[in-house]
């Protein structure tokens, strides 16, 4: 059971990974400061998950959060593999909190899936405290593309439902 929770750990350190390089680069093409400023906080955020995880991880193939941070990430794995075409297109912005939205319901799916699968009960709570975290970001991603479309927000609803 340990190796399953190790695993598991490790496995919610490549995703952090893989979602803070995805929001950083997005971050550094984006022009929208609004936008800019989401993406630098959630990759700012996936780093401190990364932390927390690496924290509770005993192997010794991750010597160093940092420098396993700094690494190139596997374009097949990675969030970042359809990010330039996103940002290549007029709809930037758009395009790519579109993008970060579809990310992040996917994981969340698939990390309660996991918890679902899961028999250890430290392996479960991995994964239900990862895909909370991205529900998280879901809704904070949400807000920002509510903006930037110029939607009305939810705490405005009931005034403009009302009147």
């Amino acid at each position: 059971m340990a190796n399953e929770f190790q695993q598991a750990i490790k496995n919610s350190i490549q995703t952090e990974k893989n979602a803070m390089v995805f929001y950083e680069t997005a971050s550094a093409y984006l022009k929208d400061e609004g936008a800019k400023k989401v993406f630098a906080t959630l990759a700012r955020e996936e780093r401190e998950h990364a932390a927390q995880f690496y924290k509770l991880y005993t192997g010794t193939d991750i010597p160093s959060l940092d420098a396993f941070l700094a690494t190139p990430v596997d374009a097949a794995e990675s969030w970042t593999a359809a990010l330039e075409q996103t940002l290549a297109s007029d709809s930037g912005e758009k395009a790519a909190l579109e993008l970060a939205l579809d990310k992040e319901q996917k994981l969340e799916e698939a990390l309660r899936d996991a918890a679902a699968k899961a028999t250890d009960p430290a392996v479960k709570d991995v994964y239900e405290l990862n895909a909370r975290e991205t529900k998280n970001h879901y809704i904070m991603i949400e807000a920002e593309y509510a903006r930037l479309m110029g939607m009305v927000s939810e705490s405005d609803q009931d005034t403009f439902v009302r009147e």
